[in-house]
């Protein structure tokens, strides 16, 4: 809480000499504000100089921001996120980009912290010199009515002054919060821009992650394409070789090569079977229309494919566009007791639509299956929706809609 956090700081203020480097950093960052306030007084105390100085401030709010800023971050290592797209002013022919909070803080907000900023400055000063009263009295000529005035206050002169200066840091510190949590809601983002900026921050991670998944899939179908299926060929080929040239081997020893014979021929078929699964090269080879067609070539009932793709599909989404069509097929294959199945890819307004219709029973239910349930995360995974049309009796209708590029 901001509350808890001011308490913190003033006890700490309080504890701390006054001569702590953290008392001058304050001291430092609220003095180097008072500058930047000196025109803004000065048009509010010469009416000429108002309309200029107003002028100066709506068409460099966003140089006098950048300054507020950099202020921040150099002396007191608070860093304030750049503020949002500002909205549209004209002004006649002028058109300016402002931000309405930014300007409230310098008209307002600023020079009033600024005043408070001086009177803590004031207060440092007027801490040292009572302080220091007996130090420098003496060095006043001997005669001077000023002399003679202080000899009869110096007592309660210097107490003040030890005084203002236990209360200095505090000050200091109370106006350096102030400046501080001003410039973060004034001049830094919304709270309506932050929450934009951390889904802006989300969708891209979630992109990357996408994509970063997606290369790993390709790493391991290659590896596996090229390493473990490759040795797997090479032991059926010796194998099948054996199997053909030893015609005089012992039949306990043929029938053990031709039982390891069939073995690796069933590893060959489940492995490129797996590796068709982590990512099919002709989906790299020759895109999505020709792994489409592959796999309705491949279903166990009748595919209607049309595919029309009009607009370019990165390849993060054509492998799930893929994958989608042909985890529905196998539920259609399972579960839908269908005849055939029809399936529609097209491309329009920057979507690739899938819809997969079948002639089966229906009343399917993404609530009541981990199937569609499935389909609905791998969708999601690159911002796509998924919908099913399912009555009972059929047809079912499964629409998904990708976009084209992440």
């Amino acid at each position: 809480m901001p509350s808890t956090t001011l308490r913190r700081a003033l006890v700490r203020s309080l504890r701390r000499p006054p001569w702590s480097a953290g008392a001058w950093r304050d001291t430092r960052f609220i003095a180097a504000g008072i500058p930047m306030a000196v025109p803004v007084w000065l048009a509010m105390t010469e009416s000429p100089l108002l309309f200029p100085v107003l002028a100066v401030v709506l068409t460099c709010t966003r140089w006098l921001t950048a300054l507020q800023r950099g202020r921040l971050r150099a002396l007191c290592g608070v860093e304030v996120p750049p503020p949002g797209a500002p909205a549209a002013l004209r002004l006649g022919r002028l058109r300016l980009g402002l931000a309405w909070r930014q300007i409230a803080y310098h008209l307002l907000i600023g020079p009033a912290l600024a005043l408070c900023a001086l009177a803590a400055v004031y207060l440092w000063g007027i801490a040292l010199v009572l302080t220091t009263l007996y130090a420098w009295v003496w060095l006043l000529p001997l005669g001077s009515g000023l002399r003679s005035e202080l000899a009869g206050l110096d007592v309660v002169l210097t107490v003040f002054g030890v005084l203002s200066l236990v209360a200095a840091p505090g000050v200091t510190t109370l106006t350096a919060w102030l400046e501080v949590r001003s410039a973060q809601v004034l001049l830094g983002p919304n709270r309506a821009e932050k929450l934009e900026r951390r889904v802006e921050e989300i969708a891209e991670s979630r992109a990357g992650l996408v994509d970063a998944v997606d290369a790993e899939r390709r790493r391991i179908e290659r590896d596996l394409h090229d390493g473990a299926q490759q040795r797997l060929t090479s032991l059926a080929m010796n194998l099948g070789l054996a199997r053909r040239t030893l015609k005089d081997c012992p039949p306990d020893a043929m029938q053990v090569i031709v039982a390891a014979h069939e073995e690796a021929q069933a590893a060959i078929d489940e492995l490129r079977d797996l590796v068709r699964g982590l990512h099919p090269a002709v989906l790299e080879d020759r895109g999505l229309d020709a792994a489409l067609s592959g796999i309705a070539a491949r279903a166990p009932l009748p595919v209607r494919l049309d595919v029309d793709l009009s607009a370019p599909v990165a390849p993060t989404v054509e492998a799930v566009a893929y994958f989608t069509v042909s985890e529905a097929l196998t539920n259609v294959a399972k579960h839908a007791r269908a005849k055939q199945v029809e399936v529609s890819v097209r491309t329009a307004g920057g979507r690739l639509r899938l819809v997969i219709s079948d002639d089966g029973v229906g009343g399917a239910d993404p609530s009541r299956g981990t199937g569609l349930t499935g389909l609905r995360k791998r969708a999601a995974s690159v911002d796509g929706t998924l919908s099913v049309l399912s009555p009972l009796g059929g047809p079912t209708t499964i629409t998904v809609e990708l976009p084209c590029a992440l």
